[in-house]
């Protein structure tokens, strides 16, 4: 048996070895020799909880090496158990870090620097040797939307300049993670590296924490997460409401071909979660095209007739279009039943009977809490009344959470209420009470209405897609796509007004193609190929839909009174007739201004999606979709 002598060379992280992902391969004749090199590698920093020397190979290597490049004080293992929460949680609580809300049973409330409070889009990379691997081939002077490139020479550098040394004087947390019930075929495995206990609370919400994953990983590939608040100890600024992070160096990288995540100086959200839309989106999506199925931005649904036959239903909205309400909505139609899958994201593919199947790759719902309440959303009130934490959002004096949008449950009009910069605030006050973005964390499984199958390894199966966007002008509320085709055409060219989950301001609407345009993971043409390629035998592929909850009347109303009524039986036809939808107890609609195509405002957005397909996809746009674009030119120019 032969060695390979470099193993036992003490680790040095080199712009080469950002760029090659031959520092993690192992040869299996090498393997003797790995406690020997993880020991070298770690020298003199201790393992707090847990054996390394118990986990796979790969895995030991992995934390070996990047504690020799961050330098953490000690090692720690999570096993995901209650009684780790309890031990995290209680130190969190002493540095004042969480606060316990009373009210509720296991709820916390974390505040974070105000500078951390919302995903950075403009922060985020993909790093890939052609850059037309990550975006499309532009028009001259476009600046590409979906999707930011980074060479590997260039990330080495921003590698180099943060990562050595980051955790200093803080604990390296190791996270072993499923994506997707623990053992089914369209699940995958995560590590993620973390010096934020924050992180590994919500972590344990939002996926599945838990030993098991290294029996099921096995000598199998995983995913790398490695993140950062880029603080290292003595920390040498104020830190604002106990909340370690780095603004101004914030990075969230990815390297598809590795399945590699590395995160620096932000802890909050989809920036240090990384199970959430660094790995569920961006590098899944990478994983998807070379293995033949979907990783989507969208709810899972089931839908019950009154017949009693169910189906399931996937949709894409972009933030705060009323995603989580759908996903977890109450009919008020008797007779009809809707039960929640998932809220966020969906992993599809086509079984062996030809039908598309879906999981929920998530464990929790990490929603907006502005304007969730028993009126709009009872579900999501239902499920984080206990074992979830709540960053960002007000407190009352009783030990409740408050936000915008919950004025008519307060009983007490003179309640103390402590906003979430820690200022006093009541009732009336010009400032909102809680960040526009603040989020609850809650686990799935406490919502009331969480289907059965929801955890099913098979997935449960997809008749449907919808895709929608707040759009307060000409669209309608809903109409059929005519095929597959017409479907991903609708799908890339969706649009939606902005919202406070990313750093964008105002109400503009931006393009927001199939709701993936912060999260793509790679370049978008191909991406539309790869859906296209789909459409084959034996593949049933489900129809497409597009819908439009926000459309206002002239007078800035919303022309459809809210989401409780949104069920109804099937119309005949693309754009369902007047009469075809049950309008019973819905007050006065006006149909005709709901459903109309307004001639010049068609034929204006016709002019606007060419230039942005001509501009943001150019030579990669699929010829199909070149097609079912010149086909709608021709239909809107004869309206």
């Amino acid at each position: 048996m032969t060695t390979n002598p470099n193993l036992l060379t003490p680790f040095k992280a080199t712009k080469a070895d950002v760029e090659s992902s031959s520092l993690r391969q192992i040869s299996e004749d090498a393997f003797y020799v790995i406690n020997e090199v993880v020991t070298r590698r770690l020298g003199h920093i201790p393992i707090l909880k847990g054996d390394l020397h118990d986990l796979p190979y790969k895995v030991q290597r992995f934390v070996a090496e990047k504690a020799e490049l961050m330098r953490p004080r000690g090692i720690f293992i999570c096993d995901g158990s209650q009684h780790e929460a309890e031990q995290i949680i209680s130190k969190l609580i002493e540095r004042g870090m969480l606060t316990p809300l009373a009210a509720y049973e296991n709820n916390y409330l974390c505040r974070t620097d105000p500078k951390d409070v919302a995903r950075v889009e403009s922060k985020t990379w993909m790093v890939t040797p052609d850059k037309y691997q990550t975006v499309t081939h532009t028009a001259p002077g476009a600046e590409p939307i979906m999707g930011h490139w980074m060479s590997p020479f260039e990330f080495g550098g921003e590698l180099d300049s943060r990562f050595p040394g980051c955790m200093a004087g803080r604990i390296m947390y190791v996270i072993p993670f499923s994506m997707g019930p623990l053992g089914s075929p369209l699940s995958k495995i995560g590590i993620q590296l973390t010096d934020s206990n924050y992180v590994v609370l919500s972590m344990r919400i939002m996926t599945r924490v838990n030993p098991d994953v290294w029996e099921v990983l096995g000598n199998n590939d995983f995913v790398r997460c490695i993140h950062s608040v880029g603080l290292p100890r003595p920390v040498k600024q104020r830190v604002i409401n106990h909340w370690p992070c780095n603004p101004e160096r914030v990075l969230i990288a990815h390297r598809p071909s590795e399945r590699e995540i590395w995160s620096f100086g932000s802890g909050y959200g989809g920036n240090s979660l990384l199970g959430k839309k660094c790995f569920a989106l961006r590098i899944a999506s990478n994983i998807a095209h070379d293995e033949g199925w979907l990783a989507e931005h969208m709810l899972i649904m089931g839908v019950t007739r009154p017949n009693g036959k169910e189906h399931f239903i996937a949709a894409a909205f972009p933030s705060a279009c009323g995603k989580t309400n759908l996903a977890m909505l109450e009919p008020t139609l008797p007779g009809w039943k809707v039960r929640c899958v998932g809220d966020d994201i969906a992993w599809m593919k086509f079984g062996e009977d030809g039908r598309l199947y879906a999981i929920n790759p998530e464990a929790g719902f990490f929603g907006v809490a502005p304007g969730t309440s028993n009126k709009t959303n009872p579900m999501a009130v239902g499920t984080f009344q206990k074992n979830s934490i709540f960053t960002n959002v007000a407190e009352t004096s009783e030990g409740r959470y408050y936000w915008e949008g919950l004025e008519d449950e307060i009983k007490d009009k003179n309640v103390e209420i402590t906003d979430w910069l820690g200022n006093p605030w009541k009732l009336g006050d010009a400032t909102p009470a809680a960040h526009p973005n603040s989020r609850f964390a809650a686990p799935a499984k406490q919502c009331p209405i969480i289907h059965p199958d929801w955890e099913s390894p098979e997935g449960v199966p997809i008749e449907a897609i919808i895709f929608g966007g707040r759009r307060p002008d000409g669209v309608p509320l809903v109409f059929e796509t005519f095929g597959w085709h017409h479907g991903i055409f609708t799908g890339a060219c969706l649009k939606s007004e902005t919202t406070a989950a990313a750093e964008h301001k105002g109400k503009n609407v931006m393009h927001d193609p199939m709701a993936m345009r912060p999260f793509m993971g790679y370049n978008f043409g191909k991406y539309l190929d790869h859906w296209i390629s789909l459409e084959k035998a034996p593949h049933k592929v489900p129809k497409i839909y597009h819908v439009n909850w926000f459309r206002k009347s002239k007078e800035g109303k919303f022309l459809w009174p809210g989401f409780g009524d949104n069920i109804r039986d099937t119309a005949v036809g693309v754009i369902p007739s007047q009469g075809s939808i049950n309008l019973d107890g819905l007050g006065d609609i006006n149909w005709d201004e709901l459903m109309s195509l307004p001639a010049d405002y068609w034929k204006q957005d016709a002019k606007e999606v060419r230039k942005f397909l001509e501009d943001q996809v150019g030579s990669d746009l699929p010829n199909e979709i070149r097609e079912e674009l010149e086909s709608q030119e021709k239909r809107i120019e004869a309206l």
